[in-house]
């Protein structure tokens, strides 16, 4: 059996009908139930629902043979798991947004509110900028707008959320989509299986 983590939510159900597609089906998954793991053995597959940042971490620690997590995830706490393949789904970006007044000064340290602390640190010190982290866990578009930072690092999608809050992206840091990850021993024993998988999913994201 294939233990695959899918994350909860819409990205989890569009993921999972790929699999379904791909010939990896379990119609339980789908059913009204407060459930959290479901088997196929006949297809050979053991699907569960975590939370969507939790996915590297049940890869990661060997509970999952392989997930599905978003690349921010990756990026941000470079779990030790290979990345397989760009399932070319849950597109959005990791950018800078600013009040539509900011105008930066390179004399003074930038003052950066994120969740995405590493994230934000690569990229400012790949410009050589002299940055003052201020990490939050929601809400980060009221930073800037209570002085408590300059500018905010956070996933964008459709950016209206930033434009109710008259800020705007300044800069786009990366692409972020979701991934197909696999951990490292159990690709080892199981490389025949999870190829074959991948290899699937792959022609549903090219016939996409």
């Amino acid at each position: 059996m294939l233990n695959i983590a899918l994350p909860k939510g819409r990205l989890g159900e569009k993921v999972y009908s790929m699999f379904d597609r791909a010939g990896f089906p379990c119609p339980a998954l789908m059913e009204n139930s407060r459930k959290l793991i479901f088997d196929n053995e006949k297809a050979g597959v053991r699907y569960f629902w975590v939370k969507p940042s939790d996915v590297a971490i049940y890869v990661e620690r060997g509970a999952a043979d392989i997930g599905v997590a978003g690349k921010d995830i990756l990026l941000e706490y470079r779990p030790e798991v290979y990345e397989l393949l760009d399932l070319n789904v849950g597109k959005c970006r990791m950018a800078v947004a600013a009040p539509e007044s900011f105008r930066d000064r390179p004399d003074r340290t930038l003052r950066v509110a994120t969740k995405f602390s590493r994230i934000a640190r690569d990229f400012y010190s790949s410009r050589g900028r002299d940055i003052d982290i201020i990490h939050l866990n929601g809400s980060i578009e009221i930073a800037p707008i209570l002085g408590l930072s300059d500018v905010i690092v956070d996933i964008v999608e459709t950016g209206t959320t930033l434009r109710e809050n008259h800020l705007e992206v300044i800069e786009t840091i990366v692409p972020i989509s979701a991934r197909l990850i696999a951990n490292k021993s159990g690709f080892k024993f199981k490389t025949e299986q999870i190829e074959q998988l991948t290899e699937e999913i792959r022609k549903e994201v090219e016939e996409a």
